[in-house]
C-alpha cells in the first residue's frame, strides 16, 4: 500500500518593486562602458588592452550590483530584499517596522536594520507630492464621504517610495494579525558571483599599475 502524497505547499505570487530610473541608467551605463572598454581592448596597444579588460571586469559587476540587481519581492509570507551584494529573506512575523526617512529601511524584531536599495527616497518627489492639491472628496446625498476619494487624497500627498513602504508595512501588519504564515528565520546570502569578479578585476588593476 502506497502512502498518500502530501499536498503541495501553496505558492504565493510576489509583488516586485524596482527602480525604473536605476534600470534605465544601468543599461545605458553598461552600453557606454562596454563601448569605451571594448574599443580599448581591441584597438589599444601596449598595456592598454589589459588595463581596459581589468577595468571592465571590475566595473561591470559593480554597475550590475548597484543599478540592475536591487529589487524587493514580497508576498503574503515573507519579503525578499535583493541589495547590491546581499539577498535578505525575512518572514513577515520577524519584521518590526518598515519606514522611509532619507532612505527606505526594514527593521527586524531583534533590531537589525536592512536598507531597501530598490526603493530609493526622493525628497524632491516627496515635496512635489506634498504640494499637490488633493482631489476634492465627493459626498453623496446622505452626507457620506466617498471612500475612493479618501484613498486618492492620501495617495496624492505621498511620494512613490512612501507609497511602496506603506504597502509593505500593511503586508507586515497583516501577517502579524494572523493573515499569513510567516514563521522562519532571517536568511542572508552574499552575491559572490558579483563580488568575486569585481575583486579580481581590482587586484589585476593594482598589479598592472604596480608593474608598469
Amino acid at each position: 500500500m502506497t502512502s498518500p502524497t502530501p499536498p503541495a505547499e501553496p505558492t504565493y505570487a510576489d509583488r516586485t518593486y524596482r527602480s525604473p530610473a536605476g534600470l534605465v541608467g544601468g543599461v545605458l551605463l553598461l552600453l557606454l562602458v562596454g563601448w569605451i572598454g571594448g574599443d580599448a581592448v581591441f584597438r589599444g596597444s601596449g598595456r592598454t588592452p589589459w588595463l581596459a579588460l581589468a577595468g571592465l571586469v571590475t566595473v561591470v559587476p559593480l554597475i550590475v550590483a548597484f543599478m540592475l540587481r536591487p529589487a524587493v519581492f514580497a508576498n503574503d509570507r515573507r519579503i525578499r530584499i535583493r541589495n547590491p551584494f546581499r539577498t535578505i529573506t525575512v518572514p513577515w512575523t520577524a519584521v518590526a517596522n518598515v519606514r522611509a526617512g532619507y532612505s527606505s529601511e526594514l527593521f527586524t524584531q531583534d533590531g537589525t536594520k536592512f536598507q531597501l536599495w530598490a526603493v530609493p527616497v526622493s525628497l524632491r518627489q516627496r515635496k512635489k507630492a506634498a504640494r499637490q492639491k488633493p482631489p476634492k472628496a465627493q459626498d453623496d446625498r446622505h452626507g457620506r464621504r466617498s471612500v475612493q476619494a479618501d484613498v486618492r487624497n492620501a495617495n496624492a500627498r505621498m511620494g512613490e517610495a512612501d507609497q511602496t513602504v506603506r504597502d509593505l508595512r500593511e503586508m507586515a501588519e497583516g501577517a502579524g494579525d494572523g493573515g499569513a504564515d510567516g514563521a522562519g528565520a532571517v536568511v542572508v546570502r552574499w552575491a559572490y558571483e558579483l563580488i568575486a569578479p569585481a575583486v579580481a578585476g581590482a587586484v589585476a588593476l593594482v598589479v598592472l599599475f604596480a608593474v608598469g
